[in-house]
């Protein structure tokens, strides 16, 4: 038998498709592909990287896990046993028959302590090598807010008999709004209650803390000895959760009375000196530092500051013993590297914009003249501009301006051509005709024509429609009222149409909106973002790649300066004397250093998203308290859709009148530098400090003066007559002026049509449209026009929370908002 042969393809000849390519995946889209696989990365650049042996797995794993240690270490060690700082407690009461410096009481009782007073106490016991420091506070909104910004833990106290009330809901709220650090959720009077009923109200009260934070899932009993120790040791042991906002900064509570000196050559202001425990990241004598309602102040310098000797077991807020040792001076600002206090910018009014016209925008305004009603031309160009036509008496302008002189005459008009031959005709056969006779004709002549004075630029304007489509002036104002009580009883401006606005008919449109301008496409059609400034953008700063000095200047925070967790003395220089007025000792004092650059005034933006709670109308501009991370202001921002920024884009958002719900928008102002993903909380003054109307919550986006916020205004007509894909369009204009002017500007109507004027149909603002596909009667013809709009320089530092003493029970009167420069709250 014969070897029968197989055959084997090559497969190097072998068809390879491409891969199929996909559009962007979503995240989620990645994740699910995935299926929890994580992609090793090697520590060893080696050539062949697919073999690894089993003791470079094992090294990779130890070195992840000695990465992992030192990360851990370095967060723990500022509170390294007794000696270290230590952790902030903020005891906060949501109850109103509980109060912070029960609930304390409780604690120090629980390890057969006693706190000094009613008032900041630290807590040091051998039973936990841990020191703790106690800040009870009053139903002070102002306070609250500030002592979360600075506590490891929030211990809230809630009431076994009394259910939360409302200012304990908008703590809860704006808590979470501005950045949780570690919770501990308490209940206080529990022994007042039956023995039966203690476990479902401790059940309720834990439903109640995981609608707002979820991963609780104890509430602790103060009445109970052995649950508050428990509760301790947690804290003591336990490390605190980060706060990212916060960690990016440097801030210090004061632990002991402030002191002031006054300066010597002015009493008004001075030296400030503040002690306390560095937090944070590194406090740099470079830098500014930020006092609560007070501003921005520069360092002289930072002196180390012995650690207090407890005399016992607990020791109040300024009741300390210092050790006897000289003062260390640990940084000090270099002479030309210090922040300045120079906010904003001295703006040139020499450099601003000087352009010369081309002779395309010469010829294109000289066109706009000739287009313009007589009655509003400049009168040079009237003058210049003026001929004298012989015509026959009782003819009119218009029909004068139709009329051509025999010298100008074309020798291809066959009318004109007739008429010269009759003349001519006429002439021959009359030669021998005496001279009195051409004197008789010249006189009939002078009777029956008049000379009249035209201008010579006028347009002729197409008015054969005129008495077929338009009506006398008394009809057509009739319909012009009804059309407008018509829409309003359909409500159109809001529903349908909410950047609608008419064009009065005592102004022309062109003058009414010449800021505005069509764009053929909102989001690419090219915006020149350095056109037609205000004069408030020469007193700002702008970086050239904010997110790449956002990324230097929190490096540059983690480089030189004052280690966390050093005690420290803050030298801050010509503090105003006022400042000893609005101190006291039972409220919070806290220091915030800024990084480099956050003094400067620039354009801010913030996505805010409207809380649910508040339904009053927040129209933009209007006045707002604005808690952005450790600054306090008041604002009139202005708001935006938050449209994405992609390649190709403009950078052109649209303005909104409203702060609307169910959406993020938007909200720009004139503010400080801030760098980092601080929180935001927008509040609405109500007449009591305590009471504040919690308006938006959200985070900062960036400080980009170069986006654009464009206003929208939408010119609206209505089909007058509709043949096929043209159509009559009236109401939208009042003068034939406008219709030539906005020419150019794209239509669109509410069913999806797009069309372009064609001409103007006599003296009411009729025009001729067409359209890409057939018109209804029902539709309705839109113009859209944008203009950029600004916000005002109307920021100011806000100063309630230390203008009043505490009285009645922590309550505190409010100081009135300060208005900004700007009372006109329309966006014109």
């Amino acid at each position: 038998m014969t070897e029968q042969h197989h055959h084997r393809s090559n497969t190097k000849l072998k068809q390879t498709n491409k891969p199929f390519k996909s559009k962007h995946q979503t995240s989620r889209s990645l994740r699910d592909k995935a299926k929890g696989k994580v992609e090793r990365v090697s520590i060893k650049h080696q050539s062949n990287r697919g073999v690894s042996s089993k003791v470079d797995r094992r090294n990779a794993a130890k070195l992840l896990q000695q990465k992992k240690r030192e990360e851990l270490h370095r967060k723990n060690r500022i509170f390294d046993n007794r000696h270290g700082a230590p952790k902030i407690i903020a005891v906060v009461p949501l109850c109103p028959d509980v109060t912070a410096e029960s609930a304390v009481k409780h604690l120090f009782a629980s390890v057969e302590q006693e706190p000094a007073h009613d008032g900041i106490v630290v807590m040091s016991s051998d039973r936990f090598k841990q020191k703790l420091q106690f800040v009870p506070l009053k139903r002070n909104f102002i306070d609250i807010m500030d002592a979360a910004k600075v506590a490891d833990f929030i211990v809230f106290v809630m009431s076994a008999v009394t259910e939360v009330d409302e200012f304990g809901l908008m703590i809860l709220s704006s808590i979470q709004a501005q950045g949780v650090p570690s919770i501990v959720p308490t209940v206080d009077n529990l022994e007042t209650v039956p023995a039966k009923k203690k476990a479902d109200i401790k059940k309720s009260l834990l439903s109640f803390t995981t609608h707002f934070f979820p991963t609780e899932d104890k509430v602790h009993a103060l009445d109970n000895a052995n649950e508050s120790v428990a509760m301790l040791r947690m804290m003591a042991s336990q490390l605190p959760k980060p706060v990212t906002w916060r960690d990016t900064h440097s801030y210090l509570l004061a632990d002991e009375a402030i002191a002031f000196e006054p300066n010597p050559l002015d009493p008004s202001v001075g030296t400030l000196r503040v002690t306390g425990y560095a937090r944070g990241t590194h406090f740099q004598a470079n830098r500014l530092v930020h006092l609560q309602n007070l501003g921005d102040f520069q360092l002289t310098k930072i002196t180390a500051a012995p650690a207090p000797v407890h005399r016992s077991i607990h020791v109040a807020h300024g009741d300390s013993a210092m050790e006897d040792t000289a003062e260390k001076v640990l940084d000090l600002p270099v002479e030309g590297e210090q922040d300045d206090l120079v906010a904003e910018n001295e703006p040139d009014l020499m450099a601003n914009e000087q352009t010369w016209p081309t002779e395309e925008e010469l010829m294109e305004a000289e066109e706009r003249v000739r287009n313009m009603d007589p009655s509003e031309r400049p009168a040079e160009f009237n003058e210049s501009k003026k001929m004298v036509k012989r015509v026959p008496k009782g003819t009119s302008n218009y029909q004068a301006a139709w009329i051509v002189d025999s010298d100008h005459s074309s020798d291809e008009d066959d009318d004109y051509e007739d008429e010269d031959d009759d003349d001519r005709m006429y002439e021959e056969d009359d030669d021998d005709l005496p001279d009195a006779r051409a004197g008789q004709e010249e006189e009939e002549d002078d009777e029956e024509y008049e000379e009249v004075e035209l201008e010579s630029g006028e347009r002729i304007q197409n008015n054969s429609a005129q008495d077929e489509d338009e009506l006398d002036a008394d009809e057509e104002a009739q319909q012009y009222a009804a059309y407008l009580k018509e829409r309003e009883v359909e409500n159109r401006d809001d529903l349908e149409f909410p950047d609608e606005v008419e064009v009065p008919m005592e102004v022309p449109g062109r003058t009414r909106f010449a800021r505005y301008r069509g764009l053929e496409s909102f989001r690419t059609s090219p915006w020149d973002p350095y056109e037609n400034l205000p004069l408030d953008y020469g007193r700002i700063f702008q970086f050239e790649n904010y997110r790449r000095t956002k990324s230097r200047v929190m490096s540059q925070a983690l480089v030189d300066g004052v280690m966390p967790g050093t005690r420290i003395v803050l030298h801050i220089a010509n503090v105003p004397a006022k400042v000893l007025d609005l101190y006291q000792p039972q409220r919070p004092f806290v220091v915030f250093g800024l990084l480099q650059y956050e003094h400067k005034m620039s354009v801010l933006n913030f996505v805010v998203t409207r809380t649910a709670e508040y339904e009053g109308i927040v129209k933009a501009k209007d006045p707002l308290v604005l808690h952005c991370g450790f600054r306090r202001y008041v604002v009139r921002p202005i708001y935006s859709q938050n449209s994405r920024k992609g390649k190709g884009t403009n950078n052109v958002h649209k303005s909104e009148r409203f702060l609307q719900h169910g959406r993020s928008t938007i909200a720009t102002v004139y503010a400080p530098i801030m760098f980092g993903n601080l929180p935001v909380v927008l509040t609405k003054d109500t007449g009591d400090i305590n009471k504040p109307a919690v308006v938006a919550t959200g985070s900062l986006a960036d400080a980009d003066p170069k986006r654009i916020v464009a206003k929208r205004i939408i010119l609206t007509g209505h089909p007058f007559k509709v043949h096929k894909r043209t159509a009559t369009i009236r109401y939208m204009f009042h003068n034939a002026d406008d219709v030539w002017y906005y020419k150019s500007v794209e239509l669109r109507t509410k069913l999806g049509r797009t069309g372009h004027i064609k001409e103007s149909l006599g003296t009411h603002g009729y025009y001729k449209a067409a359209f890409d596909q057939q018109l209804s009667m029902q539709d309705t013809v839109m113009m859209m026009l944008y203009k950029r709009v600004f916000p005002k320089w109307n920021t100011e530092l806000w100063t309630g929370g230390w203008d009043a003493s505490l009285v009645d029970g922590g309550r505190v009167m409010p100081a009135p908002i300060a208005q900004g420069a700007d009372e006109d709250m329309e966006m014109e």
